[in-house]
């Protein structure tokens, strides 16, 4: 059941991560747009301040699609010279810590598009873009980021107690050892 629902949680992640990637290649055209309009002397405007928000939406949104990919940095040295059951242990604890921080992250980070709903916010710039319609898809990145975390970190749990070690390291484990196993 735990590794059926991570495939599926990879799916959803690969897909989201695909709509990103083409967001960020539409960014990169736009962005491209405005350099070439800029040689012949005129300007789209505001390719600053729409990259900054697309670099926005794709960090919090890919840290999800990061996660499960095994792609977050790990200081692995105790683990890798750990058996199956140790390793596992690193695994779930590694996993706890994330998901209380990426949890504590996406409370956080509420209040921000609270305040911008409640008072009508808009960007200090000429476009004068209403922040609450960038903050809320990058809020839902990081609720989504917290979600999939507490996911993973229960499937984990759920495997050690199984005492099923081995089968964490495909998606709690170190990408480095993962390479290794396969």
């Amino acid at each position: 059941m735990e590794l059926r629902m991570i495939a599926t949680l990879r799916r959803i992640n690969r897909a989201i991560a695909l709509v990103v990637g083409a967001g960020l290649l539409c960014c990169a055209a736009f962005v491209l747009t405005d350099i070439i309009m800029r040689q012949i002397g005129t300007s789209l405007g505001g390719t600053e301040e729409i990259a900054g928000y697309a670099m926005a939406l794709a960090t919090s949104w890919g840290m999800a699609f990061t996660l499960l990919e095994l792609g977050h940095v790990r200081i692995d040295l105790l683990r890798s010279r750990a058996g199956s059951f140790g390793r596992a242990l690193f695994d779930v604890f590694s996993m706890i810590v994330m998901s209380g921080v990426i949890v504590m992250i996406a409370i956080k980070a509420w209040p921000v598009v609270a305040h911008s709903l409640k008072n009508g916010s808009t960007a200090n710039t000429p476009l004068e873009t209403p922040l609450a319609l960038v903050q809320l898809p990058w809020f839902a990145g990081w609720v989504w980021f917290a979600f999939m975390s507490c996911l993973v970190t229960l499937a984990a749990l759920s495997l050690l107690l199984k005492r099923r070690y081995s089968e964490t390291e495909s998606f709690a484990g170190a990408f480095a050892e993962a390479e290794t196993l396969q």
